[in-house]
């Protein structure tokens, strides 16, 4: 299988966040993807808000998309330094539960150095025939 990959900048304001959710069905779409489109426009929705939330202001964020081999990468890299947290559940706080859904989710998923910030990225493989 060949890889395919596609990357787009947006603006670290709320409203990239349902476009980049939008801008992955699409994208899978045409890719031809077996991977969940609503699991993986939900987990990206995550990492899109998550800058939006926390790092915001006029700084990157940058959406990458992988297929390669039957799995699917996606990242969000924007430049802050500082890592995301998964934390614990818990049902005094309505917000926060990004990285939990991330990790409950995901085959796979990391965050890396990335020049002056970082890359938060998660894999997804094909359902099991």
């Amino acid at each position: 299988m060949s890889t395919l990959t596609a990357s787009t900048d947006l603006p670290p304001v709320a409203a990239s966040v349902p476009g980049a959710r939008r801008l992955v069905g699409v994208l899978l779409q045409a890719w031809g993807a077996r991977q969940d489109h609503g699991e993986a426009a939900l987990l990206v929705t995550e990492l899109v808000a998550n800058v939006v939330d926390h790092v915001g202001g006029s700084d990157c964020l940058t959406l990458e998309a992988t297929l390669s081999d039957d799995w699917l990468r996606l990242a969000v890299v924007d430049c802050s330094p500082r890592r995301p947290v998964v934390q614990q559940f818990s049902a005094d706080r309505p917000r926060g539960r990004g990285m939990l859904m991330v990790e409950a989710l995901a085959d796979r998923w990391g965050c890396e150095d990335h020049r002056d910030g970082k890359r938060v990225w998660f894999e997804l493989r094909p359902p099991r025939l």
